[in-house]
């Protein structure tokens, strides 16, 4: 599948994948301070995610297939994988199947284990959003208002709404809720194991607790060069929550 993607600058490719409900937009701004640093940012829109395309298959096999498909289309060396979540796993997933290819990947807020599930309410609030009578995004917020609590996470998804069709005024989500709602106990996944001799940066907020001690030492044995950092004050969306301390740790470690 060929992805949607967005990029910037010029200089070594640093690949950025979102996580759940994200789109390559979310990282506009960071990818544009990369590129300041000399280097050439791509953005992807993961399948079923943002402007690429929609399927009924959705793993994190074909997600990495998707990728790699994208480092050979565009003749990537030596580039540098960073992903948020479950980008992140994709990001992990890929280095499993495709050994000995990145150079330095950087894994955000996520571990390789497979985690319970945790999405039910948002998943439960983007199915109780109907676009056959909601018309406008206040409207749809309205709707979600019912289901979610976090302000932070309700604009982060209302940011998916667009256009489906102007001339009779519907609308609709960017990312297929459908296949996802159907699949997402395979988002849930462990990566398989894998030894990796590419540096690896593992970022978490320390409000998160989506890594734990034992994911350390999961990462530990897969990588035998690893850096740990925490952001301070930061939960799991710490490269938006935290973006000038995210931005210090990343070229910190690139350098």
């Amino acid at each position: 599948m060929k992805l949607a993607f967005r990029e910037y600058g010029e200089g070594t490719p640093l690949i950025i994948l979102h996580g759940l409900f994200g789109q390559s937009d979310n990282w506009n701004t960071l990818a544009k301070q990369f590129s300041e640093k000399g280097f050439k940012v791509y953005t992807l829109d993961l399948r079923n995610h943002g402007l690429s395309p929609h399927s009924k298959d959705w793993n994190y096999s074909l997600m990495a297939e998707d990728v790699k498909r994208f480092i050979d289309d565009h003749a990537l060396k030596n580039f540098i994988l960073m992903g948020h979540s479950m980008g992140g796993k994709v990001a992990m997933f890929f280095e499993s199947m495709f050994p000995n290819v990145v150079s330095k990947i950087i894994v955000c807020d996520i571990a390789a284990r497979k985690y319970p599930p945790h999405h039910g309410e948002v998943l439960h609030a983007l199915n109780a959003v109907d676009f056959s009578i909601v018309k406008t995004r206040k409207e749809a917020e309205a709707e979600m208002n019912k289901h979610i609590d976090d302000f932070g996470t309700k604009q982060f998804l209302l940011k998916n709404i667009y256009w489906k069709d102007t001339t009779n005024n519907i609308m609709d989500w960017r990312f297929n809720l459908e296949v996802i709602s159907e699949n997402y106990d395979h988002i849930r996944e462990t990566v398989p194991f894998y030894k990796s001799s590419a540096p690896c940066l593992v970022i978490k907020g320390s409000r998160s607790n989506y890594i734990t001690s034992e994911d350390q030492s999961d990462f530990s044995k897969r990588y035998s060069h690893i850096q740990f950092e925490s952001i301070e004050g930061a939960g799991h969306w710490l490269h938006a929550e935290k973006p000038k301390e995210f931005f210090d740790i990343v070229m910190g470690f690139l350098a």
